[in-house]
């Protein structure tokens, strides 16, 4: 098992040293980052979304008017069933 585990560090630090630097940096880094950057842009966009939609949502100037609007819907529905019975 030991010498297997040598061979594998070898074989590692072997490709590891014969491989341009500006390979590991292209090929492996920079995707990285750039996905990275791209989750982060994505999750901005979509936090800022959902935080207009709560601001709408919690707007005080709409709050009369939508107490208003359910309290017409309650109130039909009392009416339908008060009618049906």
């Amino acid at each position: 098992m030991l010498p297997m585990r040598l061979a594998m560090g070898y074989t590692l630090s072997a490709f590891a040293k014969e491989l341009p630097a500006w390979i590991i940096f292209t090929g492996i880094f920079l995707p990285v980052v750039l996905l990275l950057l791209l989750l982060i842009a994505y999750f901005r966009i979509k936090l800022i979304e959902v935080n207009e939609e709560l601001a709408m949502a919690d707007d005080p100037t709409n709050a009369i008017l939508n107490f208003h609007i359910r309290y017409q819907k309650l109130r039909s529905e009392r009416k339908r069933l008060t009618q049906r019975t």
